[in-house]
């Protein structure tokens, strides 16, 4: 029988990340909530939630150094996870209120907000998933809980660095349409909950500890 995997959830002070760790752990992960350095970087896999306005979470991460561990980690091809916010603050510019906030820029793209009705997003929504997608494997056609009222409209990000496209899956709420996940080699994020997903956000997050 093999070990579990080492998971931390990166704990920045913002938002309650209890869900998280729960669900991570009924998948078989093992897993730490902390900001400590050294157990961020080296752990089997690193999730960083994030749940609010992205000025506060991108502020959060980088204070305690969060955007270098993402950097390093990547470097090294150790994955990483984004949950809702955490997705957002991976993108280059966050736009809230008319005020712009550098992201940690791991893709570039503008969070902004929804041109929808009524906002918040809030509720359950399936998603298209692109042929090829390990995250999604057997729940391509399931249901997923968002809560947000910001998104990703518009794709902008090149090749990754093995030449390889990003794996980019969407949604729709009313009439805009909005980034909804991100496969792109060792980094991966979700705009919506997982661990609020019921069995299909389960069997997502235990693709992604299976995969680590």
């Amino acid at each position: 029988m093999s070990a579990a995997r080492q998971v931390v959830v990166l704990d920045y002070g913002f938002g309650n990340v209890r869900s998280a760790v729960r669900a991570l752990e009924r998948v078989g992960a093992q897993v730490e909530l902390t900001a400590d350095t050294d157990a961020a970087e080296n752990a089997d896999g690193l999730v960083i939630p994030g749940v609010g306005a992205f000025a506060a979470c991108v502020d959060g991460v980088r204070a305690v150094s969060g955007d270098q561990i993402v950097a390093r980690r990547i470097d090294a091809g150790r994955p990483v996870l984004g949950i809702c916010v955490g997705l957002q603050i991976l993108f280059g510019t966050g736009v809230e209120h008319g005020v712009e906030t550098a992201g940690l820029g791991r893709w570039p793209g503008t969070v902004e907000k929804l041109d929808a009705v009524p906002l918040p997003h809030m509720g359950w929504n399936t998603v298209e998933v692109p042929y090829g997608s390990r995250l999604f494997a057997g729940v391509e056609h399931e249901r997923f809980y968002f809560v947000h009222s910001y998104g990703v409209r518009r794709w902008e990000s090149p090749a990754a660095g093995n030449g390889a496209l990003p794996l980019v899956i969407w949604a729709e709420h009313g009439l805009d349409r909005f980034v909804a996940a991100v496969e792109d080699d060792v980094l991966a994020a979700t705009q919506f909950h997982p661990e609020k997903s019921g069995d299909a956000g389960l069997t997502l997050l235990q693709n992604w500890v299976k995969g680590i």
